[in-house]
């Protein structure tokens, strides 16, 4: 993970959160959605990185290999979105899916978030795995906040309790 850097996004790297997202979306997983399907992606400032939220990216070189975006829902919780790392950079030798949830869970702990929330399809099974290594426990629908925001394609719900430091 030597040249993996995780930062808050930046407006100039639009282009790279969205050429990273969409192949993993469509083609990997055959998920019929488009940039447009997605008004998030356009509006990352306003959207994640307001109240207690942020979005931050990996890069390798420059270049945006990997994203996680934390959605202040209000009541100091918050919906984990957007998680998603180029298929060159998986795996646990490289570590940028975990330094990207660090990142993620340390700015929950300083902002005093006490639940962090997700959505996810029954297709990403290797993401299951890692939320439920990363202290995330399956929670049914009808227990997520009123304020979560439910996408299309969420078939599986996660809660993680964040301890405040």
């Amino acid at each position: 993970m030597t040249d993996i850097r995780v930062r808050p996004f930046v407006p100039s790297d639009k282009d790279g959160v969205i050429s990273t997202i969409l192949p993993i979306q469509s083609e990997e997983f055959g998920i019929a959605i488009t940039a447009a399907d997605q008004p998030d992606l356009a509006a990352i400032p306003d959207f994640y990185q307001s109240g207690k939220g942020q979005f931050w990216v990996a890069t390798s070189g420059g270049t945006v290999v990997g994203t996680i975006g934390l959605k202040d829902i209000g009541n100091d919780q918050a919906a984990l979105r957007k998680m998603f790392v180029a298929v060159d950079f998986r795996g646990r030798d490289r570590g940028v899916a975990t330094a990207l949830l660090a990142e993620l869970v340390r700015h929950a702990e300083t902002q005093g978030l006490q639940d962090i929330y997700l959505g996810t399809t029954d297709k990403f099974l290797a993401a299951h795995r890692f939320y439920e290594k990363n202290g995330f426990v399956e929670v049914e629908k009808s227990t997520l906040p009123k304020s979560f925001p439910v996408m299309a394609v969420d078939s599986k719900f996660y809660r993680l309790r964040i301890r405040a430091t």
